[in-house]
């Protein structure tokens, strides 16, 4: 069944590693099973509620992932979408938790109808192999700068970020850090021997570790400081009673206040804008990486992939949370081998049965997958390896793409400046040049010039 279902032989893959691969993926992905209660809840709504419905909408759009593109990719929603929602739209411009939801239904059904026409799969094909190469390497250090933070190894300071010394500090910040580094060294050395489930194996390497300090005592949990205790508790039970609080309310016409029509639309824009580019750079990136694109540089059923994050974009708001987007932790789980949706099919059952098992899986701690972060991050990285650096109106592109994405802290950030370099300076550097920027490109880059003016 799972052979004619997600043509496992012509893809050179097999159950077991589709399934590690899964398991990977989700591993590195359940931190958001505490995180997005934790910000949606600043925003009024109640934590128990966003867990199970952050679940539901990842299972759903990951299994969604699974049978309409085949491909390794899970979703849930994402992060700086949910920071936005909840501290920029309800905190800061004074919209309630139900209109922000309905601004995020409404980008779905945009999305829906965009995923529909050629348009978004227009521009994933006219975004040239050096910019998609720079793509997947700028995933690369973004997730590795996530996992470095995850592990407590930098930290704010004078310079913007420094290293956290843990030399000089031996306390449950410096041994977070140092358990990742242990984490990426076991990832190291199995990945080198060529043992499956290197990246799982360093993750639960790494909690397991962890678990031994806290009960000697290196290990001090702090909520407060943000360090959780590491075995998973189960008193608090589930929160079907919350979920049915938020279910639906996006739709809850009376609870929701346009107030300023003009603001609104701007909101339900950034969303769109932000989810749109985050996905595509994510798909571009992984994609690249895991050797998937064609001779032209497509990617096979990216049609279906496309309608699988506008479908659980606008399933999740309807279930309560904010943008559910393609997540660039599926790269642990190619970087274990997985090439089918038989990957993402297992992440979403995962998510399922974690709304009954949640306390396993939400005291993963943040160092052991920032480990695998860490490690993945080498990996993408490489891709830059196939850049032509002797051709300046390649190579000068594809690096504003690589350090945007990082340091801007943003994928599409990343490729909005990557596209305005590759077609200013095609442009302007002679006829040859200017022959290979697209009309779509041209377009792309001047709405992106307009958007940073105006927007």
């Amino acid at each position: 069944m799972f052979e004619r279902l997600f043509k496992l032989e012509e893809n050179k893959t097999n159950i077991r590693t589709e399934l590690m691969a899964g398991l990977t993926t989700f591993m590195t992905m359940a931190y958001i099973l505490a995180v997005n209660p934790q910000i949606l809840g600043d925003a009024g709504m109640p934590s128990g509620g966003v867990l199970i419905a952050t679940a539901l909408a990842a299972a759903l759009a990951s299994i969604l992932m699974a049978f309409f593109a085949n491909l390794p990719f899970a979703l849930a929603p994402g992060m700086g979408l949910n920071a936005y929602f909840a501290y920029v739209v309800v905190l800061q411009m004074g919209y309630n938790w139900q209109t922000a939801l309905f601004a995020v239904f409404i980008e779905g059904i945009i999305f829906i109808i965009l995923s529909l026409t050629p348009i978004r799969e227009a521009i994933f094909d006219a975004i040239p192999l050096s910019l998609k190469h720079a793509v997947s390497a700028g995933i690369g250090l973004f997730i590795a700068f996530i996992g470095l933070q995850n592990a407590n190894l930098v930290s704010e300071g004078p310079t913007l970020v420094e290293f956290n010394n843990f030399k000089t500090a031996i306390n449950t910040a410096g041994i977070s850090a140092i358990l990742c580094l242990v984490g990426v060294i076991i990832i190291a050395i199995l990945s080198y021997k060529r043992v499956k489930g290197a990246i799982l194996i360093g993750i639960l390497g790494a909690w397991i570790l962890g678990m031994i300090s806290q009960a000697i005592g290196l290990y001090v949990p702090d909520p407060a400081t943000g360090f959780f205790s590491l075995y998973p508790s189960f008193s608090l039970g589930t929160h079907f009673e919350e979920f049915g609080q938020i279910a639906g309310q996006a739709l809850n016409f009376k609870a929701i206040d346009l107030k300023n029509i003009g603001d609104f639309i701007a909101i339900m824009f950034a969303f769109l804008f932000v989810d749109l580019f985050d996905t595509l750079g994510t798909l571009v990136g992984v994609a690249t990486k895991a050797d998937m694109l064609d001779e032209e540089g497509k990617l096979p059923n990216i049609k279906g992939a496309l309608m699988a994050d506008a479908v659980g974009t606008t399933a999740g708001a309807l279930l309560g949370t904010s943008t559910v987007t393609t997540y660039v932790e599926s790269s642990a789980g190619v970087a274990e081998g997985g090439r089918t949706g038989l990957t993402a099919l297992t992440t979403g059952i995962l998510f399922l049965i974690a709304i009954i098992l949640s306390p396993i899986f939400i005291a993963i701690p943040a160092f052991a997958t920032g480990a695998a972060l860490i490690y993945v991050g080498f990996l993408m990285l490489t891709s830059l390896l196939k850049v032509d650096f002797d051709n300046l109106t390649e190579a000068i592109p594809a690096y504003i793409t690589v350090i945007a994405m990082p340091f801007f802290y943003s994928i599409a950030e990343g490729i909005s400046f990557g596209i305005i370099f590759y077609v200013a300076i095609n442009l302007l550097t002679g006829r040859e040049n200017r022959k290979k920027v697209s009309p779509l490109m041209f377009i792309l880059s001047l709405l992106f010039i307009l958007r940073y003016i105006f927007l």
